[in-house]
């Protein structure tokens, strides 16, 4: 970004995302965050700003499936030097998405590519289930 004017309203968003700690969010999310704590930031704006980080690589951008919104994870630099990918897993009941950073699941992933030629894309993989809350809650 040297060189690159920053806005107010970028701060804002970036502020915000950095406080989100590797959680994901919509657009509508962020918008909604301004508008509680009355802070002047368009939905236009929300998105224009997180189009530019995804090209930026500042923030992923997950599409799940045609029946939900795509959500967004601030990265910054944690993603370039950790050098990591992960898997996702999404309640079926709450619509809650958790990573899946998990040893078991890289040497799947290498049995995959190793024994059936077939290379998984992390980034694009989401397991379908119930979270523990949900789970709990089900009793």
């Amino acid at each position: 970004m040297k060189g690159k004017y920053i806005t107010k309203q970028r701060k804002e968003i970036l502020s915000y995302l950095e406080n989100k700690n590797g959680g994901h969010f919509t657009a509508a999310e962020v918008y909604d965050y301004f508008k509680e704590n009355q802070i002047t930031v368009g939905m236009t704006t929300v998105y224009r700003q997180l189009d530019q980080m995804v090209n930026e690589g500042l923030i992923k951008k997950y599409v799940i499936d045609e029946s939900s919104s795509a959500c967004f994870e601030y990265v910054g630099e944690r993603l370039i030097r950790d050098n990591k990918c992960c898997y996702h897993l999404k309640c079926e009941k709450c619509g809650k998405l958790i990573h899946l950073e998990c040893e078991e699941i890289t040497g799947f992933e290498q049995h995959i590519t190793e024994h059936h030629g077939f290379r998984i894309d992390p980034m694009r993989t989401v397991f379908y289930g119930l979270c523990a809350e949900c789970v709990k809650d089900a009793g």
